[in-house]
């Protein structure tokens, strides 16, 4: 299970990143089952997975696998439209992993969120979100902000987010 708070942010945090790497998801699927592919590229090495999500906003089911990069490209074939790119950061906050993400970097749409992810709902739903260098507001209801959405909107629909 999956339990993470969403937020935008005006930008990285300045000090204190502890990794970063450069993000390509795509969906192969957006009904309440969303299916996605996606390439991670770090300094260490490059990942590739398959993801399945259920609907959801605080708390969604989450089953991810580990693919091979011939699998990969196999399922990229099938992608409708070109994958999202995100810049994609990770810095400690207290006792949290803030994971701080460009979405298109460079494009007129981009924008930036932050997530939290939490061990239960009771925990996420306390959390003082005040701490969060550059917060502009919270958008963890806001399922517009689910990747999935974002994909529909700007890749399928081919219309302008909301950001």
């Amino acid at each position: 299970m999956e339990i993470e708070r969403r937020f935008l942010v005006s930008g990285f945090p300045e000090e204190g990143c502890i990794r970063r790497a450069k993000v390509a998801q795509g969906y192969l699927c957006t009904d309440n089952i969303e299916a996605r592919i996606r390439k991670t590229v770090n300094r260490d090495c490059t990942t590739y997975k398959l993801c399945f999500k259920s609907d959801g906003t605080l708390s969604r089911k989450e089953v991810e696998f580990e693919i091979s990069e011939v699998h990969y490209e196999e399922l990229l074939d099938l992608l409708q439209e070109k994958m999202i790119e995100k810049d994609y950061r990770v810095y400690q906050l207290g006792d949290r992993r803030l994971k701080v993400c460009e979405v298109d970097p460079g494009t007129k749409g981009h924008y930036y969120y932050a997530e939290i992810e939490f061990n239960s709902e009771e925990e996420a739903l306390v959390y003082d979100c005040i701490q969060i260098p550059n917060l502009l507001e919270e958008v963890t209801y806001d399922k517009s902000y689910n990747m999935k959405n974002y994909w529909h909107i700007t890749r399928i629909l081919k219309q302008p987010f909301k950001s």
